[in-house]
């Protein structure tokens, strides 16, 4: 893919392309332990829900072409965890490898360290998810921990491989 990449704020026009991508590695791939793609209705409501809540849904475009998306959300609901969040990556198949992945997270990271947030976590489908844990590391992702064999899916166990990062300050202070 030519062209210069720009990441985003996600727009409605965007759920279409949004869940293709996200279809397309449902279908064929492990990193998301869905077994049937959402429809486009399901995506915007998943994404709406997010943004009220504050959060970031941003898309990468090439050429006029989304290529990619990343979204964080709440890690867990209970009121302890509020500056924790998990974040979610994918990529088209044709613009894997191409800095895409690299741009959404770094600018993932750049808006939920400006909401205050303190750690971001990294739910990673697959142990040989070996892309997505190499982009997490590059990042300053470390390893938190493995849940082996908890998922079943394309007629094999998967495993979550779990990373963190420190947002901001992290815990070297009490958040504000």
């Amino acid at each position: 893919m030519a062209g210069t990449l720009s990441v985003r704020d996600s727009r409605d026009a965007d759920v279409a392309a949004i869940t293709s991508i996200y279809a397309h590695w449902v279908r064929r791939g492990f990193g998301s332990f869905e077994i049937a793609a959402p429809d486009e209705a399901e995506m915007s409501e998943r994404r709406a829900r997010l943004l009220a809540q504050g959060y970031p849904w941003l898309v990468a475009e090439r050429a006029g072409r989304v290529c990619g998306y990343a979204y964080a959300g709440p890690y867990r609901s209970r009121e302890a965890y509020r500056f924790a969040c998990e974040n979610s990556i994918y990529v088209s198949p044709d613009a894997c490898g191409s800095g895409v992945g690299r741009a959404l997270l770094s600018e993932l990271i750049a808006r939920c360290e400006g909401m205050g947030l303190r750690l971001m976590v990294a739910g990673i489908g697959d142990s040989g998810n070996a892309a997505s844990i190499g982009l997490h590391a590059a990042h300053g992702f470390i390893h938190a921990g493995t849940l082996s064999n908890i998922g079943w899916k394309g007629g094999r166990w998967l495993d979550v491989v779990f990373m963190t990062r420190a947002l901001g300050n992290g815990a070297a202070t009490a958040p504000e």
